[in-house]
């Protein structure tokens, strides 16, 4: 019989692992897949580097302060802002206090009328005495309605918000509870948005390097079939395709709909949102200007984001190349020359000096499950880590809400349940 038993080895079940490990407790971490990481995922190809759909790092969330070396990562940062865009037309949106030499440009941009500007700053000043989990805890309206009610105008919805927060909620609607434009607006205004030297997967690889250390076991291609409690609940027993094992307890840190099979809670949400990222490559010498912000489609969502990878981290592509991500939105039915197409059309419409009869659709990454819905109010109907009977812990994402933030802060909360 062991201490407990971890099942899945994304962001939370790393993080729950590392706590029960740390606290005394003998552990086993159970993986599905060949490798660990979940959601969180990286190929390398040709020199090149993919993450597995769009993904970058809030370097002021407090979990990743907390749970990360993030300087070990080789932290290779956006520059703040983004470039608004549309066909022959292209301004740029920063924050002058933390991007100086991007004043003018935010000053005389005309995409966002100076009264839009004058809110985005205020907001900004509101927001940086709020305790964020105080955040989370507030919303109960979405986005769109929020904007509204503080008076932004509807051409800076259009031109900036539903393409940015679009591509943070996956939802350009912008019908996501409004806490979690407060939550990630206040990590965006107080830090900095980067990726891994390496690629995403350098996190949760860190991770378990981290729970190993300290004296966890992690098991991968082990896919867990079931979890039972103990007639009187004083332990668990976590049955694999080869042995049964017996715990103290158990965190089930698995995809949602998982989690609701083996531990039997039905509140785990289950309308997912989805989306779809491809990845070009450009000949440097003929790749046009674009510095180091995402670019976001002010006139429609075909693609809704692109951002200019290997001027963020010059070794996601090989020596004379430039790698780009575009994402759409949601799952989509066109085929992946369709797709490619549009992002083609749109990059040639934004940069019409420039020319993309070069530029080579490397690999499309169809997600599905990539956030879960949040609509206003979500977090009353969320699972409690505590859910399920006896000494099983929930732990992911869906037990907080849906992001890098919530799935690092799930598994430390799941862990001082089993303590």
């Amino acid at each position: 019989m062991t201490d407990a038993v971890v099942v899945g080895g994304g962001l939370a079940g790393l993080v729950a692992a590392r706590h029960l490990a740390e606290s005394g407790r003998a552990v086993t971490l159970l993986e599905a897949s060949e490798q660990v990481g979940g959601r969180v995922r990286t190929a390398h190809a040709d020199g090149y580097t993919f993450d597995r759909g769009f993904q970058v790092l809030f370097s002021a969330y407090p979990a990743v302060k907390r749970e990360l070396d993030v300087e070990a990562l080789s932290p290779r940062p956006f520059t703040p802002g983004a470039t608004i865009a549309r066909p022959n037309h292209r301004s740029v949106l920063s924050d002058p206090l933390r991007n100086p030499t991007a004043a003018p440009h935010t000053l005389f941009n005309r995409d966002v009328r100076t009264a839009d500007k004058l809110r985005v700053f205020k907001l900004q000043r509101e927001l940086a005495h709020r305790d964020p989990e105080t955040l989370l805890d507030g919303g109960g309206q979405s986005i769109a309605e929020y904007l509204a009610d503080r008076g932004f105008s509807k051409r800076f919805v259009d031109r900036f918000a539903a393409p940015f927060y679009g591509g943070i909620t996956l939802d350009r609607s912008l019908s996501t509870d409004s806490a979690v434009f407060e939550y990630t607006y206040k990590m965006l205004s107080e830090g900095e948005i980067f990726v891994p030297a390496d690629g995403m997967q350098a996190m949760p690889e860190q991770l378990a390097d981290r729970a190993r250390a300290a004296g966890a076991t992690i098991e991968t291609d082990r896919p867990v079939e079931a979890v039972d409690v103990a007639a009187d609940a004083g332990e668990v027993t976590v049955e694999t395709a080869g042995e049964t094992i017996t715990a103290a307890g158990c965190v089930v840190a698995t995809d949602p709909a998982t989690a609701a099979d083996l531990t039997g809670t039905d509140t785990v949400p289950s309308e997912t949102l989805g989306c779809v990222t491809q990845y070009f490559s450009l000949p440097t010498s003929k790749a046009p200007s674009m510095g180091k912000r995402i670019v976001l489609n002010a006139a429609d969502d075909r693609p809704n984001t692109v951002a200019p990878l290997s001027a963020v981290a010059p070794a996601y592509a090989p020596p004379g190349m430039e790698l780009y991500s575009a994402t759409f939105l949601g799952e989509q039915d066109a085929d992946d020359e369709t797709l490619a197409a549009d992002v083609s059309d749109a990059l040639a419409a934004w940069y019409p000096a420039a020319g993309f009869d070069a530029l080579e659709l490397l690999r499309t990454d169809r997600v599905r499950l990539a956030q879960f819905s949040q609509p206003p109010g979500f977090r009353e109907s969320l699972p409690d880590p505590d859910a399920p009977e006896g000494p099983v812990a929930l732990a992911g994402d869906y037990t907080r809400w849906s992001s890098i933030q919530g799935a690092l802060e799930s598994g430390r909360v799941a862990a001082e349940l089993l303590q």
